[in-house]
C-alpha cells in the first residue's frame, strides 16, 4: 500500500517540520477523490448539490426568433430599397399584431410590418423590429407607420432561436455547484431532474479536557466549545451531511473510539485540538496504529499544528473503511484559516465538485506589519475603499491565534506569502476578502 508519507515526499518543497502551504494544498488536492455514488434529484431539490454529468441542451431556447422589445417587425430589405429611392423616411403598413404566445399568422409583404410585444414570435418574413418610441403613427388604429430609414440595423432587436442556448450544447457541465440562476436556467430547458453526486458525509470533533460543552458550567481552567459552532457553520455553507461527534477528552480510548466510528460513517474526519506535541495529544500515536499520515505542521501562521491524512475503522490501517482527516490545531482562529486554506478545496473536491482559488486582490497596507520570512501569514484585517476605488487595509489588532473576536471584526484575510518579510506602511499587500465565502 503506498503511504501518504511516501507520496508527500516527492513533493516539491517537501519538508516533515514546516511545510510550505502550497505544498500542503497539492499533496491534499492528490488524495481529495470525488465520491463515487450518484443520485437524480428534482429540480427543487439540486440547489447547491454537485451536478454529476453534463446537462446537454435538449431545445433551443429560445425556440423561436422573438422580439427584444415592443414595436414592429418587418423586413429590413424593405429599407433598403427606400433608401435606394432617395427617400430619408420609411412607410409601412400595419398587417396586425403578434404577442408573446400568440404569434401572427400571416406572411409579412415587403412594405408591410407587424405590431409585435416583448417575447412574441417573430412573423414570417421579418427579421428586423424597430421600438415603438422610434416610429410616428397618426392613431393607435393607424394603418400605418413612419420612421427613419437609417435608424435601425438589420437584425436590430430580435433575438435569435438558440441565441441563449442551442439545441445539443452543454448548458451547464458536470461538476458545477447548482446556483438559483442555474435552477431557472434547467426549467427553461424542460428538464425536472438532474443527476448529482451524493453529499459528502463530514465527522468532526473537538478534543481537550478543558472544554465544556453549552449548557454545562464552566469550572476552573475550563472554556467552553467554540470550535465545533465553527466547524458546523463552514461544512454547512458547503452543504455536506454533517455527524457531529461532540467533545472527546484526552483518553486514549475515548479518542479511538470517537475517530473509528467518524471514519466508519464519513468519508472525512476533522478533529479541532490534538495534534500539537502536548503530553496529552494522544491522535499522533493512534494514528500511528490505524492511520497514515502525510504532515503534520506547516509553516503557515496561524495554524503550524496540522495534521494530513488517513485512517481506517479497522484494527490497524489498511483494514475497514477508509476517511481523510484533518488534525486541526485548537486555537479557534487557526481552525478558521487552516478550514478555508487547506480544508475546504479538499472537501469541494470529494463532493465531486470544480473548485475555484479563492479570490485575492491587492490593497495598501496602511500600517507597518511584521512579518517573517519562510511561512505563510493570514493575517485578520480591515479593509475598505476610498473614494478613488482603491483599497486600503489595517489588522484587527492582536493577531494571537485564540482571539476569536479579531475574525468576527475582521472583513478578510491579509495574506503574506512564505517568502515575504515585513512589510511598510504604504506597501501593497494581498488581501482575501470573507464576503461569500465566511
Amino acid at each position: 500500500m503506498t503511504t501518504l508519507n511516501d507520496f508527500s515526499r516527492c513533493v516539491a518543497q517537501y519538508d516533515p517540520h514546516a511545510l510550505p502551504v502550497p505544498a500542503a494544498q497539492a499533496i491534499v488536492r492528490q488524495w481529495a477523490t470525488p465520491v463515487a455514488a450518484i443520485e437524480r434529484v428534482a429540480l427543487r431539490d439540486a440547489l447547491e448539490r454537485v451536478l454529476a454529468a453534463d446537462i446537454v441542451s435538449p431545445i433551443d431556447v429560445p425556440a423561436h426568433d422573438n422580439s427584444a422589445m415592443d414595436g414592429y417587425a418587418f423586413n429590413h430589405a424593405a429599407l433598403a430599397g427606400a433608401m435606394r429611392g432617395g427617400a430619408s423616411r420609411v412607410e409601412l403598413t400595419v398587417a396586425g399584431k403578434a404577442l408573446a404566445g400568440h404569434p401572427f399568422a400571416g406572411r409579412v409583404a415587403a412594405k408591410q410590418c407587424v405590431r409585435v410585444m416583448t417575447g412574441a414570435c417573430m412573423p414570417a418574413g421579418c427579421d428586423t423590429v424597430v421600438p415603438q418610441e422610434r416610429v410616428e403613427r397618426d392613431s393607435a388604429d393607424s394603418p400605418s407607420i413612419r420612421f427613419a430609414a437609417s435608424a435601425i440595423a438589420a437584425g436590430a432587436n430580435c433575438r435569435r432561436a438558440g441565441e441563449d442556448l442551442a439545441r445539443g450544447h452543454v448548458a451547464l457541465h458536470a461538476g458545477r455547484i447548482v446556483r438559483a440562476s442555474d435552477l431557472g436556467l434547467l426549467a427553461s430547458l424542460g428538464i425536472g431532474e438532474v443527476s448529482v453526486r451524493r453529499r459528502l458525509r463530514v465527522a468532526f470533533l473537538s478534543t481537550g479536557d478543558e472544554l465544556r460543552s453549552l449548557g454545562e458550567p464552566l469550572d476552573a481552567g475550563s472554556v467552553y466549545d467554540s470550535n465545533r459552532y465553527t466547524l458546523f457553520a463552514m461544512l454547512r455553507r458547503l452543504n455536506v451531511d454533517m455527524l457531529d461527534l461532540g467533545v472527546v477528552r484526552d483518553e486514549p480510548a475515548a479518542l479511538e473510539a470517537a475517530l473509528r466510528s467518524g471514519a466508519a460513517n464519513a468519508d472525512v474526519v476533522l478533529t479541532s485540538g490534538g495534534v500539537s506535541v502536548g503530553e496529552a495529544d494522544f491522535t499522533k500515536q493512534l494514528l500511528q496504529t490505524f492511520g497514515d499520515v502525510a504532515f503534520w505542521s506547516l509553516a503557515m501562521r496561524p495554524g503550524r499544528p496540522l495534521a494530513f491524512g488517513r485512517l481506517w475503522s479497522g484494527a490497524q490501517a489498511g483494514l475497514g473503511k477508509p476517511a481523510l482527516f484533518f488534525g486541526l490545531p485548537g486555537n479557534p482562529v487557526a481552525v478558521m484559516v487552516t478550514f478555508y486554506q487547506i480544508v475546504r478545496e479538499a472537501l469541494l473536491l470529494m463532493a465531486g465538485a470544480t473548485p475555484q482559488p479563492l479570490p485575492v486582490i491587492h490593497a495598501t497596507s496602511r500600517v507597518a506589519m511584521g512579518k517573517r520570512a519562510g511561512r505563510t501569514e493570514f493575517q485578520r484585517g480591515i479593509a475598505e475603499q476610498d473614494a478613488h476605488g482603491h483599497w486600503h487595509v489595517r489588522p484587527t489588532g492582536s493577531q494571537s491565534s485564540g482571539v476569536l473576536s479579531s475574525m468576527s471584526e475582521a472583513n478578510c484575510f491579509i495574506v503574506l506569502g512564505h517568502d515575504e518579510g515585513d512589510i511598510d506602511v504604504g506597501e501593497r499587500v494581498s488581501i482575501m476578502l470573507f464576503d461569500g465565502l465566511i
